[in-house]
């Protein structure tokens, strides 16, 4: 059936309700607030999306293969406790290893990433090869996350961090934050792995139809172990940059992060039905979140009702996400 001009019109709007309400409400803040739309304003937020980013893109390996992954706030709150343990001073009053020296900073970044990587590989074993769904693996994933971590922790906060690590924070190139920076790369080396790669192709290949992909000669299973261990490790450099922003720790940082980096890829266009997204999807509904955040604050929103606006945005993201995908059937 072919679609009038105000038909199509009306499609728009609606798939795209939520990034044209977040840009009215944002237009709004601006005029009534100056401190709004400022240099200094812009950068923070580009700053607090830096980290956001990274999980969303990771996430969105998942998502576009029809799967999710629950267990990416726990990841996060594992690897900046990881961290935060091995790169602290050594004259620190709470040292959580009194006689270990503080490590290189790239030395406690490997070692984050390749314990994240090793729980996201066991997720995607258990996801490719035991058939079971993501919804169910990425959940007892995050259970047995917590658990490492409050066990490895004691439930301990951590602080005390050396200023090498903090500086990743702190510290600038060409006046724009390294947090920024590491965002940066990480968005163009997904943008890489996605539209320049077999692992790319095979990705979408799954998310459309993982059985003809199989027929088809993608190594199906193979795929699916990546998507899930590359995804961990991007939670770990997440957590990594998180712990040193905030100068501290503790397991319960990332704590429902993995809901609205969902929610972010779908605003931005990532299917949760599987086999449709692109960077420039995580890059946009992260930008969104934040957007929404920063104006809820400017505006003077009680911090704990900012809670029930995002949870509207993520509810309305995934149904007209939803809506796209029955209309198509």
């Amino acid at each position: 059936m072919v679609k009038t001009k105000r038909q199509k019109v009306t499609d728009f709007l609606i798939n795209n309700g939520v990034i044209i309400v977040m840009f009215i409400l944002v237009s709004y803040t601006g005029i009534t607030n100056d401190r709004f739309l400022t240099g200094n304003n812009f950068i923070n937020i580009l700053m607090n999306m830096s980290a956001r980013l990274v999980i969303a893109l990771g996430i969105s390996g998942c998502v576009i293969t029809g799967g999710c992954d629950l267990s990416a706030g726990r990841m996060i709150g594992l690897a900046a406790c990881i961290a935060g343990t091995l790169l602290q001073k050594m004259d620190y009053s709470g040292k959580f290893f009194p006689n270990l020296e503080p490590l290189n900073i790239i030395i406690a970044l490997l070692i984050v990433l390749a314990i994240t990587g090793a729980f996201g590989s066991i997720t995607g074993f258990a996801v490719a090869f035991l058939h079971i769904p993501p919804f169910i693996a990425t959940l007892a994933m995050m259970e047995i996350v917590y658990g490492i971590a409050l066990i490895y922790t004691g439930a301990t906060p951590l602080g005390g961090y050396t200023e090498e690590y903090t500086s990743i924070a702190t510290g600038k190139f060409l006046g724009i934050s390294y947090l920024i920076w590491i965002a940066i790369i990480i968005a163009a080396l997904v943008w890489f792995l996605f539209n320049m790669t077999r692992h790319g192709k095979y990705m979408y290949a799954i998310g459309g139809n993982p059985q003809a992909a199989e027929v088809a000669g993608v190594p199906v299973k193979r795929t699916m172990v990546l998507i899930y261990m590359i995804a961990a490790m991007m939670y770990g450099l997440a957590g990594f940059m998180l712990g040193a922003k905030a100068g501290g720790a503790s397991v319960n940082l990332g704590l429902g992060y993995e809901m609205e980096a969902i929610a972010a890829c779908t605003i931005g266009g990532v299917s949760v039905t599987g086999g449709r997204g692109k960077v420039s999807s995580a890059i946009i509904g992260v930008a969104v979140f934040e957007l929404l955040k920063a104006s809820l604050q400017y505006l003077g929103v009680d911090a704990n009702a900012q809670y029930i606006f995002i949870g509207v945005v993520i509810f309305v993201a995934i149904s007209l996400d939803i809506r796209k995908y029955v209309a198509k059937k």
